[in-house]
């Protein structure tokens, strides 16, 4: 949120439904799939200025789905992109291979939930452009490593706007 707001982007940071203090319950992805989409609506009524999506782990599965073929969207990021089972949940990311855009990806050498070699691997399947940044030390969380991780999408979004 920061580093995008420091290259003058307005920020619209949220909780998908039944999340923190949201209302509603989850949906698996389905109804999240519609709070993207009304998220990005809304940035656009307000703001009318190019987008980058960036959404973190279950957020960049289901956000990346809707962000992708959204003509809006200029860029994407995925933030601790979940690539092995989170509680019994395996995210399917096939639909990234018709995703042209610009993609950062950005994850910790210690994320257990998107083991290095399978991220490695979806990345390389993807169409450029596409960049993966891999945080040494970081777990799914980045924790203690927030500034790393700020500087790799500061060090991407002028290679990009």
């Amino acid at each position: 949120m920061k580093a995008l707001n420091s290259f003058g982007y307005p920020v619209l940071r949220f909780n998908f439904r039944g999340a923190g203090l949201s209302q509603g319950e989850h949906d698996h992805g389905n109804g999240e799939e519609d709070d993207v989409r009304t998220a990005l609506d809304w940035l656009d009524r307000e703001f009318h200025l190019p987008m980058i999506f960036a959404g973190f782990s279950f957020g960049a599965a289901v956000g990346l789905r809707v962000a992708c073929p959204d003509a809006r969207v200029e860029a994407v990021v995925g933030l601790g992109l979940p690539v092995a089972a989170v509680d019994d949940r395996v995210y399917d990311f096939e639909f990234l291979n018709r995703c042209v855009k610009p993609k950062l990806f950005v994850s910790g050498d210690r994320d257990q939930f998107g083991p290095r070699a399978k991220l490695e691997a979806t990345v390389r399947s993807l169409p450029e452009p596409k960049k993966l940044v891999i945080i040494h030390g970081a777990d799914h969380f980045f924790e203690g490593r927030l500034r790393e991780l700020r500087e790799a999408i500061e060090a991407w979004i002028p290679e990009v706007s």
